[in-house]
């Protein structure tokens, strides 16, 4: 991995951007001034992320953070933005339960501001556990903690999930249904409470609409389509009624001070789905960072978000004990494999890599995902 360059993740010029974002803040914000923009080095390769500061004659100033869809013409890792989405879901969640999330101070719709949609969101203190280098790997904030620093993070990260599942109603998440044509007749799909199958069988669907998106005029992955197919035959007799589910649930997209959460990111993947498909999305993206560290020679945190220990938290806190993780868990896999082989594609057409004889081998998991189609993955 330190060998390895850091794919682009942006075409767009920084300072023309602080430019516009000064002209538009103007229009919101009559007399202030959008001062020490900057795009973060960890900048993601989906949505952009600005940081800023707000300088007014009236006080107080505020620090920033500003939300930008992908330059359409940049290869973009997912096929939409919905900026309006994400600003919904960060205000239900903020109104209906006491997870924390930045407050959100504005949404612009019209491109023609800084060439896509955007929404601003006060900026929160804190630390988020790195993804380069890994947070599992030594040098580390979270690494160098006492294990009972770990178990507490730990703790209070499963405790988001639980109060984000039990206090949003459904109801009024329905915005955040996926797309997809209802189950095909014979396949399993109704059982779970209200829509309960129906709505993980969208969430599969809307999945591997993305994966036909990412391979068209590309080399299919025969290791993802594998996946699917393993998918259907751990398919759960009861998927369970569906909750808002933040979609990228994992401690890289949380804002901590000290060891206790302060800050919710990253709502682009929101959706109406099973519990399960946060909890086995958790598990797994610690085990793709343990694998990675432990492949170069590390110990890494093996007793860190442990598949047992989550659930078993996860139970108490809610009361509803959570079922075929295995199922969720390769699902989280195969989900992750789709966004990889993306992004890998991404780095071809910006000529960063070449396509490999195997396509497969693109997708950086891809030893771990085949040992789970296997059913020879060990937790």
């Amino acid at each position: 991995m330190t060998a390895a360059p850091r794919p682009r993740t942006s075409t767009r010029d920084p300072e023309e951007l602080a430019r516009r974002l000064t002209r538009w803040l103007g229009t919101r914000l009559p007399g202030a001034r959008a001062t020490g923009v900057t795009v973060p080095a960890s900048n993601g390769m989906s949505s952009e992320t600005l940081l800023f500061d707000i300088e007014h004659p009236r006080p107080p100033a505020r620090s920033c953070a500003l939300r930008l869809a992908a330059d359409p013409a940049a290869y973009t890792v997912f096929p939409e933005y919905d900026m309006a989405r994400q600003y919904r879901t960060l205000e239900l969640v903020a109104a209906r339960t006491d997870v924390p999330v930045p407050r959100t101070l504005w949404l612009e719709e019209d491109p023609e501001a800084l060439g896509a949609p955007f929404f601003v969101m006060e900026r929160v203190a804190g630390r988020v556990p790195p993804d380069v280098m890994p947070y599992t790997y030594e040098g580390s904030w979270l690494h160098a903690a006492s294990e009972a620093e770990r178990a507490h993070l730990e703790a209070a990260t499963v405790g988001l999930l639980a109060r984000l599942h039990d206090q949003v109603p459904a109801a009024e998440a329905g915005f955040l249904a996926p797309p997809g044509e209802p189950p095909t007749p014979g396949r399993p799909g109704k059982p779970g409470g209200p829509d309960g199958g129906d709505a993980l069988r969208r969430h599969v669907t809307a999945q591997r609409a993305y994966y036909a998106w990412v391979v068209d005029g590309r080399a299919r992955s025969p290791l993802i389509e594998a996946a699917f197919d393993r998918l259907e035959r751990l398919w759960p007799r009861d998927p369970g009624a569906p909750v808002l589910t933040w979609g990228d649930a994992r401690i890289g997209n949380v804002v901590y001070d000290g060891f206790d959460p302060v800050a919710v990111l990253d709502w682009e993947m929101a959706a109406l789905a099973p519990r399960e498909v946060d909890l086995g999305w958790t598990v797994y993206l610690h085990r793709f960072f343990q694998d990675l560290t432990v492949a170069s020679g590390q110990r890494g945190l093996p007793d860190l978000l442990r598949r047992d220990r989550v659930e078993a938290r996860y139970a108490r806190l809610t009361g509803h004990t959570p079922r075929d993780i295995e199922f969720h868990t390769l699902y989280a896999a195969l989900r992750h494999a789709i966004v990889m082989l993306r992004i890998a594609y991404r780095q071809v057409h910006f000529g960063e890599a070449a396509v490999p004889a195997d396509p497969d081998t693109l997708i950086l998991h891809h030893d771990s995902l085949r040992a789970m189609v296997r059913g020879g993955y060990r937790y």
